[in-house]
């Protein structure tokens, strides 16, 4: 019996390496309403519970994360994530990496590297961003 779990539990990848596709076309989604300043795209694709902790330590909920892209002139720069760590699991994922992000705020414009993981939820059949948290790169 003991064998036999062992087994089975060999067989199951703790973790998959590819993103199912509709977590794949969520992330995409998401990365690409941030660039577009799409609110209402980024209101779908974020949990209303949905916490992301910046790069400066400071802490946002749903509605304040909403509002930065609503800020005259905000505009984030198109990006690509690399060193890619993905964890999936059931109904849940971890997708981070290395970004370089670069954006416009208040008439400057602003880079930084960062380290970034973004917690994913499947729920009632929608992945959905719960948690983000962004850590400068020295």
């Amino acid at each position: 019996m003991k064998l036999a779990l062992v087994l089975a539990l060999l067989s199951m990848p703790a973790f998959a390496s590819e993103l199912p596709p509709d977590l794949a076309k969520a992330v995409a989604d998401y990365d690409r309403a941030q660039v577009g300043n799409d609110v209402a795209a980024l209101a779908r694709l974020v949990d209303d519970d949905y916490v992301l902790v910046n790069s400066n330590a400071s802490v946002e909920n749903k509605q304040q994360f909403l509002a930065d892209f609503n800020l005259p002139g905000f505009k984030i720069e198109p990006y690509v994530l690399r060193e890619r760590i993905q964890k999936v699991w059931g109904d849940g994922a971890v997708i981070g990496g290395l970004l370089d992000l670069s954006w416009t705020q208040d008439g400057r414009h602003h880079s930084r590297r960062l380290r970034v993981s973004y917690v994913w939820a499947k729920r009632d059949g929608r992945w959905m961003a719960t948690y983000g948290q962004v850590t400068r790169v020295p």
